[in-house]
C-alpha cells in the first residue's frame, strides 16, 4: 500500500483515495459542505481545502485531489486557516442571519463550521442576495435564500433516486436550485435531500417549526413501512411521534430512508383505538371496559368449536405478538391461523425458500438479476436504489417479468406474465443466453407473482428456471423473494401458517367459513363477506376495525419494544419511543391477558419470558442483526412450489398506491398529499 504524511504522520492508503479520505484515516476533521461519501465528486464549496507538498504553494481542494505515494498533506498549517477562513466569509456573504427562525438550527453543518472554521467577524455589509423560493411538493420546504450551491441535492436526486427533477440554472450571481418547470419531486425517496442539505436551504414542510433537536428524546429503531427493516431514528416529544430520521446501517439501508418511512408518522396519533369498543345489539360500537371486552370474546371463542375460529395477522405485527396468537389460539385447538393476508404462496418447506438470500447488501454482487413480478421501486424503494447505483456502475444486467414501469434504471423486458416465465428457460434471447453464463445470476419474485390463486405453480416455474440457470451454486444463493409486509418473515419462520386441514385466508374469508375470525391488525384483507363474529386487536380505525364485533386497542410500533425480520432473515430490535395512546396495551399482553380469561394462560408473563419462549422454539430469532444468506447445497431451489395450470393474467404489483399501504399511512394527512400529488390528482408547482 502507498504511504503519505498527515501533519508528519505516516497514513497507508489504498489506490485511489482522494487527500481528503486519506486525512481522514489520519485522524484529522475536514471540513465539507458539497463533499458527500455516497454522491460524487463536485469540489464546488472548496471548504476542505488542505497545502499539499510536492504541488504549488496553494491551498487545494481535497475531496478532487487523488492521494499520491510520498505526499505531504498539512491540514492546520496558517495559510489553510486563512484560506477556510476567506471560504467561509464568502459563503456567509449572501446566507441571511435567521438561525433563530430556521428549522435547521441546531443540527446546521453551516453554524458549526462557522463556528470551527469562520472568522468572528464580517467585511462586508452590501445588501444580500434573494432568491425566490421554488414548489417541491408537499415534502420540502424551499428558502433557497439559504442555498450555498453545494449541489448535494441535485446529485442525489440524480444519482441515487434517479429521478432527475431537481437542477441548476443560470450562472454566477444568478445561480439557483430548482425543480424542473416548477414541478413537484415525485421521487419515492426524495426527502433525503433534506438530511443531505448542510444548511437550511431544504427543511422538512410537515415537521416546520415544530421542535428543536434539544428538545426531543432520541430513539433508535427500525422501520416497518415495508420488509426491507431501515435503521431509524425516532424523535418524540412528550407523547407524540414528531419525526423519523435514518440511521447508518451499510448492510440494510446505507444512510437513506423512503418517504413513508420518513412523513407516515403523523398518521400515529390520527384516527387511533385508544380504548376497547363492543358492537351492541342494535349494531353500534360502543366503548366498554377490558373486563367488557374480554368477556365478550371469551364467551364467544367457548361457544364455538375449533374448527370454525380463525385468526389472519397482519403485515404491521412485532414477532412477539405472532408468537402470542400463535400459542394462544394453538392451545385452543384452532388450525386456521395465516400471516399471509395476500394469500401468498410462501410458508411451505425449508426457510430459504421465502428469503432474500442474497441478502441486501450481497445483491450487489449479482451480475445478471431477473425481476418475476416484482416492481423494487415501490416494494423497496431503498433497495432499489442498490439495483439502480449497480447499473449505473455497468456491474450488472438486469430483466423484468412483469409490469413495465420505471424502476429508474434500464433492463430487458421479457414479458408481461407465467407464459413468459414457463417459456424462458428454451429461450434464445440475449438476456437468457446472459443468465445462463453469469457467475452470479439472481432471480427476485415479488408478491405479484407470489399473491395469485396460482402462486404456488408460478413459484414451481421460477424455481425451475433458477435450478436451470443454477441460480444457487457453491458460495452463491441468488433466489431472493421480495416481500411487502414488514411482519411477512418472521410468521413464516414461526410457522404462522394452516396447520395440516386449516384454512388459509382466502377460503378463512368465504361466507360461513368461520363463526369467529381474530384480526390481528389486518386491514388488507376484505372480511365484508363473512358472517363470522370478529375480532381485532389493532391500534387505527382502518377497514379491520370499521368491521369488528370487538374491538382491543394496541400499540404502535413506536410504543412498544418488538423484534422485526426483514426480507433477507435478520432479526432487528424495534425499541419503544413514546407510550400507547390512552387505554391501549402492547399487543403480547392484551393477548396474555384474553389467554387467562379464556383458560388457558400463556406461560409468560413479561417480555423477557416471551422472548426466552420464542427463542427456545424457533432459535433463528435469537440471531440478533444477522442475516443468514444460504449454503448452496442445503437448499434445493427447484423443490419449491408445487404443481398447477397458471393464468394467462399478466402479473401487477402487489402496491398500488405507495403512499398508503398500511393503516399508519392512510391515517396520515402527509401521505394523502403524497398520493394526490402521485396521481395527479392535485398538481403542485410554482405559480
Amino acid at each position: 500500500m502507498a504511504i503519505a504524511k498527515v501533519n508528519g504522520v505516516e497514513v497507508e492508503f489504498e489506490p485511489g483515495m482522494t487527500v481528503l479520505q486519506v486525512a481522514e484515516l489520519a485522524g484529522e476533521e475536514i471540513p465539507r459542505f458539497c463533499y458527500h461519501e455516497r454522491l460524487s465528486i463536485a469540489g464546488n464549496c472548496r471548504m476542505c481545502l488542505v497545502e499539499v507538498k510536492p504541488g504549488p504553494p496553494k491551498p487545494q481542494a481535497s475531496c478532487a485531489l487523488p492521494a499520491a505515494e510520498g505526499q505531504e498533506i498539512f491540514t492546520k498549517t496558517p495559510m489553510v486557516k486563512k484560506a477556510r477562513e476567506g471560504v467561509m466569509e464568502f459563503l456567509l456573504i449572501n446566507h441571511p442571519l435567521d438561525c433563530p427562525i430556521c428549522d435547521q438550527g441546531g443540527e446546521c453543518d453551516l453554524q458549526d463550521q462557522a463556528v470551527g472554521y469562520g472568522r468572528d467577524d464580517s467585511r462586508y455589509d452590501e445588501n444580500k442576495r434573494a432568491v425566490e423560493e421554488k414548489s417541491m411538493g408537499p415534502l420540502i420546504k424551499t428558502v433557497m435564500t439559504r442555498c450555498i450551491q453545494c449541489t448535494r441535492c441535485v446529485r442525489f436526486i440524480t444519482e441515487v433516486a434517479g429521478s432527475p427533477e431537481i437542477g441548476l440554472i443560470s450562472r454566477g450571481e444568478d445561480v439557483e436550485i430548482t425543480t424542473y418547470l416548477g414541478a413537484a419531486v415525485t421521487s419515492e425517496l426524495s426527502a433525503n435531500v433534506i438530511d443531505l442539505c448542510p444548511v437550511g436551504a431544504l427543511t422538512s414542510k410537515p415537521y416546520a417549526f415544530e421542535a428543536r433537536p434539544w428538545e426531543l428524546k432520541k430513539t433508535e429503531s427500525i422501520d416497518v413501512m415495508d420488509a426491507l427493516g431501515s435503521s431509524i431514528r425516532v424523535d418524540a416529544r412528550g407523547s407524540a411521534v414528531l419525526r423519523v430520521l435514518p440511521r447508518v446501517n451499510d448492510d440494510v439501508n446505507e444512510e437513506w430512508i423512503s418517504d413513508k418511512t420518513r412523513y407516515a408518522v403523523d398518521g400515529l396519533g390520527r384516527q387511533r383505538l385508544d380504548r376497547p369498543y363492543v358492537r351492541d345489539a342494535a349494531g353500534k360500537l360502543k366503548p366498554a371496559t377490558w373486563a367488557e371486552a374480554f368477556a365478550a370474546v371469551a364467551s364467544k371463542i367457548k361457544a364455538t368449536a375449533p374448527e370454525r375460529i380463525g385468526v389472519i395477522a397482519g403485515d404491521l405485527q412485532d414477532a412477539e405478538s405472532l408468537k402470542a396468537t400463535k400459542d394462544l389460539f394453538t392451545a385452543l385447538g384452532v388450525k386456521n391461523l395465516d400471516s399471509r393476508q395476500d394469500g401468498s404462496a410462501l410458508g411451505v418447506g425449508p426457510r430459504e425458500g421465502w428469503l432474500f438470500n442474497s441478502t441486501i447488501a450481497g445483491i450487489e454482487n449479482a451480475d445478471v438479476v431477473l425481476f418475476v413480478g416484482a416492481n423494487p421501486r415501490l416494494e423497496a424503494p431503498v433497495l432499489n436504489a442498490r439495483f439502480r447505483k449497480q447499473w449505473v456502475a455497468g456491474k450488472t444486467r438486469f430483466g423484468v417479468i412483469g409490469e413495465k414501469a420505471d424502476l429508474t434504471f434500464d433492463y430487458d423486458y421479457l414479458g408481461a406474465g407465467a407464459q413468459t416465465l414457463s417459456g424462458l428457460a428454451k429461450s434464445k434471447s440475449d438476456f437468457v443466453a446472459a443468465l445462463k453464463a453469469a457467475e452470479r445470476p439472481a432471480i427476485i419474485i415479488g408478491q405479484g407473482a407470489l399473491a395469485r390463486a396460482d402462486g404456488a405453480a408460478i413459484l414451481k416455474a421460477a424455481a425451475a428456471l433458477g435450478k436451470t440457470v443454477k441460480v444457487v451454486r457453491e458460495g452463491w444463493n441468488g433466489w431472493n423473494v421480495l416481500h411487502t409486509a414488514a411482519a411477512r418473515v418472521a410468521g413464516l419462520d414461526m410457522g404462522f401458517v394452516p396447520a395440516e386441514g386449516g384454512l388459509a385466508t382466502a377460503d378463512m374469508l368465504k361466507p360461513g367459513a368461520l363463526d369467529v375470525l381474530f384480526l390481528l391488525g389486518a386491514d388488507e384483507c376484505e372480511t365484508s363477506a363473512t358472517g363470522a363474529f370478529k375480532v381485532y386487536l389493532g391500534t387505527h380505525g382502518d377497514a379491520g376495525a370499521h368491521k369488528a364485533d370487538v374491538i382491543l386497542p394496541g400499540a404502535a410500533y413506536t410504543e412498544k419494544n418488538g423484534l422485526y425480520v426483514n426480507l433477507e432473515g435478520r432479526v432487528q430490535q424495534g425499541k419503544r419511543a413514546v407510550f400507547p395512546k390512552g387505554e391501549a396495551k402492547e399487543d403480547w399482553s392484551i393477548l396474555r391477558a384474553l389467554s387467562e380469561v379464556l383458560g388457558h394462560k400463556l406461560p409468560y408473563d413479561s417480555l423477557d419470558q416471551l422472548r426466552a419462549k420464542l427463542f427456545a422454539d424457533h432459535p433463528t430469532f435469537g440471531q440478533i442483526d444477522y442475516a443468514p444468506g444460504s449454503v448452496a447445497t442445503a437448499f434445493d431451489v427447484g423443490a419449491l412450489g408445487a404443481d398447477g395450470e397458471v393464468s394467462d393474467a399478466p402479473f401487477e404489483s402487489a402496491i398500488k398506491a405507495f403512499h398508503l399501504t398500511n393503516p399508519i399511512a392512510r391515517a396520515s394527512v402527509t401521505m394523502a398529499e403524497c398520493a394526490a400529488v402521485a396521481s395527479g390528482a392535485a398538481k403542485i408547482a410554482a405559480e
